[in-house]
């Protein structure tokens, strides 16, 4: 099970709470016997499984018409999806097949009214979808006030995973295919797969030295992985230092990288755009090494250092060697 499914059951059920309401799951694939025990001690009250081995491994059509037969049934009030490779296949097309907004890669969900300015209509309990727009120079409320379910995909990361306190125990709902699935479904099969392991762990690094275009050059970037090699920490980057060449993609950070939640966060020559803020400012300490007092990373920092990456960085290293053992 992806680690976002169990992060958004925990905002879920916070969600559901403040509307008096249930929260609810749904697993399709097969061989889910163990799937409720995951589950539920998240605060889950009902777990749909869809159970056949023609839905694993995932293909669009089944799911979504299973999906989508689902939500015409049971009329939710919110629909979650994680935004992974499959999220971001199977939300649009419910969407789309139910005629509801989609909200992508929000970065906060909250419950609200709204008032309609012309109207003067109301509209209570409203899912806020909040996200970084226009290039992240806003930060965006979204509300669905007309259609249902509200839906929206978040990142892995994002929210913060919680179990509820005690033994909790939901239902679970068997759901006959018959009544969701048609041959045609099945049209598409997956023949063979390869899937290609996990080369950096960068999500589930406790210290993450991170690097900006203001790092300046391959060479000065080398220093990251030299402390990062001393701390036993990870190197990230922002999309900038991405874009021009200095770390891979995998080492992304930010809105369409990876979020992330270290203990300690080390940035870099990173200004700290609200894209690149929104992947690690949940971060417990972040330290901030800039040649500009007035960048932005330096607003959310516990410790802002003003100084050039190149200089500052070797005295670290040297430092870091001399006071440890």
């Amino acid at each position: 099970m992806a680690e976002v499914s169990l992060e958004l059951l925990s905002k879920g059920r916070k969600l559901a709470n403040d509307l008096g309401v249930k929260l609810e799951a749904l697993a399709i694939g097969h061989n889910l016997v163990n799937v409720a025990g995951e589950v539920f001690p998240f605060g889950t009250d009902v777990v749909h499984l869809a159970d056949d081995k023609r839905l694993f491994p995932f293909t669009t059509l089944p799911h979504a018409a299973i999906t989508v037969k689902l939500f015409e049934a049971e009329q939710p009030e919110i629909a979650l999806f994680g935004a992974t490779s499959v999220g971001r296949d199977l939300a649009p097309r419910v969407a789309s097949a139910l005629k509801c907004g989609l909200t992508a890669d929000c970065t906060s969900l909250e419950i609200g009214d709204h008032a309609e300015p012309k109207s003067q209509k109301v509209y209570k309990n409203l899912l806020y979808q909040i996200r970084p727009a226009f290039g992240g120079n806003i930060i965006a409320t979204i509300i669905n006030p007309e259609t249902r379910p509200q839906m929206a995909t978040v990142r892995e990361g994002v929210m913060k995973k919680e179990t509820v306190p005690g033994k909790y125990k939901g239902e679970i709902r068997m759901l006959d295919l018959t009544n969701y699935v048609s041959d045609t479904d099945f049209v598409v099969r997956i023949i063979e797969r390869h899937i290609e392991p996990q080369k950096v762990n960068i999500k589930n690094a406790q210290i993450i030295i991170a690097g900006g275009y203001g790092v300046g050059t391959s060479e000065n970037f080398k220093l990251l992985y030299e402390l990062a090699d001393i701390l036993g920490a990870q190197v990230g980057a922002s999309r900038a230092a991405v874009d021009a060449g200095l770390a891979g993609h995998e080492r992304q950070i930010g809105q369409t990288g990876v979020t992330v939640r270290p203990k300690l966060y080390i940035a870099c020559g990173i200004s700290g755009a609200v894209q690149h803020r929104a992947g690690m400012d949940q971060s417990a300490q972040i330290i901030s090494i800039n040649n500009d007092p007035g960048a932005p990373i330096n607003q959310i920092a516990d410790y802002a250092i003003i100084g050039d990456v190149a200089e500052v960085l070797p005295k670290m290293i040297r430092y870091y060697k001399e006071n440890s053992k």
